[in-house]
């Protein structure tokens, strides 16, 4: 339909922006100045307690510093109804007492057609709502009062009762004087197939009315008595007032109550939403025995920015919640996602409430995850990664998922989130050795805390005690040490540092707060981050006396900090260090084995003489560092340590007993 030149404009004019929208909000008075048209109120469009939603009276405007809602009153009064257009212009210039412009006869042919069927669906209402208070709806009554809705309950959300007869309901309508065609467009009876008798769709069956947001009887849900009936709930069938794929049960109260600070949620049935009705949680809505479409989850944005999806925690409920991540994905928005509460297997809302009341569904509430949770989960539950195919085929699977996000930022954070999640699966020995609780891995509990500091004798009785883990000791400090005054290279060596045992409690804790800072993605524009994270979890000395070390103070990445070449060299020698010492131990190790049950007490005694040989070399201050040899596993080790493994190795040759 068109409008006339002009008609908007003085819709516009007529209307008071400010009157519009207070009945939607309440108005900050200490920000707002009624004189000059400078309102200011907590936004409609999302959950807030400040006062970030602005209405220019005289310019006729709003806009909300905190969602970036923005428009004038036709689209103030479309968002906040759920109408289209015209719609919108029809309920505003009703307020203005203006009268619409006539439509053209098909038009309003149509229009008139919808009204006489939502007419009809009212009489519907009215009647189902006698037949519960007959005889014919005792067994009906009971049943509502075991499931613990007593008649308050019942009128408020108008439930009612369609007799097992064939045709109560269309011998009253006919009785009324509506013609077959409204009774059969409504969807309240059929057309036998022999053609010459009609039947009502909805018998035996408790009534439940679906409403539009405009308050409209659109259609009905109907829960079959007889346990052995096939369908158990039946909604009415799609008619010109009702699309059950773009319809939410509860859908106008539950808008009313989010508006006041109401967590959405979305159960999965009829009696879900009364059950959270009643018990306090009002902004409950229920998709219509499908699966939640994507008009019905724009919808439940248009009414909150983050639903929390509420679904049984059998196999049939995960289902459905990851067959909603997969439609939601490339839909969200900065602020705008949903969450997951999963309910234990076996239990919908109403047996939750029933056995715990509203406290347990607060908690339940409390610990609904986010998407990127469920969607880890789904990837990776029951699966084993236990190899680099089976880890690239999970890498993939997600890139696949994130690419489905559209907007760049969002994507960038979810990935992120993956990485911390990703990192926490492949290392389960930090897990087991007490590391702090990675944000977003699933894990249980609080943030564990950090060793304490170590005392300073502690490292002095390390060099003092001689014992074969000194020098790994010493190495561990310097590649610490390096990676904290230049920490953007730390992600090149994450899978070497992770693998670094660190027997010294202080050691360890630090190592895991360079890997914390890794996996966190922070600036790479200084290290002032991470130094607040030790400072904060080892104490303020621990960083001072690390870098006051002598061995450690007079390394190249200490004296010259952020030197990334410097830092990347020394990190490198340092670590191939410590795996050649590791070799040289396996080879000490298989020697011993080899020896076993054939060595007398001299060949023993060679062999640690050997071993101790070795330990004298790696201790030597004059080691050569500059000019190297290939060691175990292809690891550069001095020269020294390359003399020191040759002399054990020949007198572990000499050890061994002659065939």
């Amino acid at each position: 339909m068109s409008l006339p030149p002009g008609f908007l404009d003085e819709l516009r004019t007529r209307t008071s922006l400010s009157q519009v929208v207070s009945r939607k909000v309440i108005w900050d008075t200490r920000k707002s100045n009624q004189g000059k048209g400078d309102m200011w109120a907590p936004c409609p469009f999302h959950q807030e307690k400040t006062a970030s939603f602005h209405v220019d009276d005289r310019k006729g405007f709003y806009y909300c510093f905190g969602c970036h809602a923005k428009g004038d009153a036709i689209s103030f009064v479309r968002e906040t109804e759920n109408v289209d257009f015209m719609e919108a212009v029809e309920i505003l210039a009703r307020e203005a007492g203006m009268s619409m412009p006539a439509r053209d006869p098909q038009a309003q042919q149509k229009a008139d057609r919808r009204s006489q069927l939502a007419e009809v669906m009212e009489m519907a209402l009215r009647h189902f709502r006698m037949q519960l208070q007959t005889q014919a709806g005792t067994e009906a009554r009971e049943y509502l009062a075991r499931r613990g809705l007593d008649q308050g309950a019942q009128d408020r959300f108008e439930i009612g009762f369609a007799p097992d007869s064939w045709q109560g309901l269309w011998d009253h309508l006919k009785s009324a004087g509506v013609s077959d065609d409204l009774i059969l467009d409504c969807g309240l009876a059929k057309t036998a197939q022999s053609g010459d008798r009609r039947y009502d769709t909805f018998r035996g069956r408790i009534m439940f009315p679906i409403r539009d947001p405009r308050g409209r009887c659109i259609a009905f849900g109907g829960r079959a008595m007889d346990p052995t009936d096939n369908a158990k709930y039946l909604n009415s069938p799609e008619t010109e007032l009702f699309d059950k794929g773009h319809t939410l049960y509860n859908h106008g109260p539950a808008r009313e109550a989010a508006g006041k600070g109401q967590p959405l949620i979305v159960a999965e049935g009829y009696m879900d939403v009364i059950a959270l009705g009643e018990a306090g949680f009002g902004a409950a809505v229920a998709p219509l025995g499908t699966a939640v479409t994507e008009t019905q989850l724009q919808l439940l944005w248009r009414i909150a920015q983050e639903p929390v999806i509420a679904l049984d925690g059998d196999a049939a409920g995960l289902r459905a919640a990851y067959r909603l991540i997969d439609l939601a994905l490339p839909l969200l928005e900065a602020g705008q996602s949903l969450r997951f509460a999963i309910l234990p297997p076996g239990k919908d809302p109403d047996d939750l409430l029933r056995a715990g009341g509203a406290r347990a569904m607060h908690a339940l509430l409390d610990q609904a995850m986010p998407m990127v949770n469920l969607l880890w989960q789904r990837e990776t539950e029951g699966r084993n990664f236990d190899s680099p195919e089976r880890r690239a085929a999970l890498d993939k699977a997600l890139r696949e998922k994130l690419r489905e996000i559209r907007d760049p930022s969002l994507r960038s954070h979810y990935g992120q989130a993956i990485k911390e999640m990703r990192w926490t699966l492949f290392n389960p020995r930090r897990a087991q050795r007490g590391a702090p609780r990675r944000p977003g891995g699933g894990g249980r509990g609080a943030w564990i805390s950090a060793p304490a500091p170590a005392m300073p004798g502690t490292k002095s009785s390390l060099l003092v005690s001689g014992d074969k883990h000194t020098q790994d000791h010493l190495r561990e400090a310097v590649i610490l040490a390096a990676l904290v005054c230049t920490p953007t290279v730390i992600p090149e060596f994450e899978a070497q540092l992770d693998r670094m045992e660190c027997r010294a409690p202080e050691h360890a804790a630090m190592r895991d707060l360079l890997l914390d800072h890794a996996a966190g993605a922070v600036a790479a524009a200084g290290s002032d981050p991470l130094r607040d994270a030790i400072k904060q979890r080892l104490g303020d000395n621990a960083l001072e006396n690390l870098l006051s070390l002598p061995h450690v103070a007079i390394t190249p990445p200490v004296r010259c900090p952020g030197d990334a070449d410097k830092a990347r060299m020394t990190v490198a020698e340092e670590l191939a260090k410590i795996d050649a010492l590791r070799g040289l131990d396996a080879e000490v190790a298989e020697a011993e084995e080899d020896v076993t049950g054939l060595a007398d007490e001299a060949m023993t005694w060679r062999l640690h003489q050997a071993a101790e040989m070795r330990n004298r070399a790696l201790r030597s201050q004059q080691e050569d560092r500059t000019e190297y040899d290939t060691g175990p596993n292809g690891a550069r080790i001095s020269r020294t340590e390359r003399s020191a493994l040759d002399a054990l190795l020949d007198q572990i040759g000499h050890a061994k007993p002659k065939s």
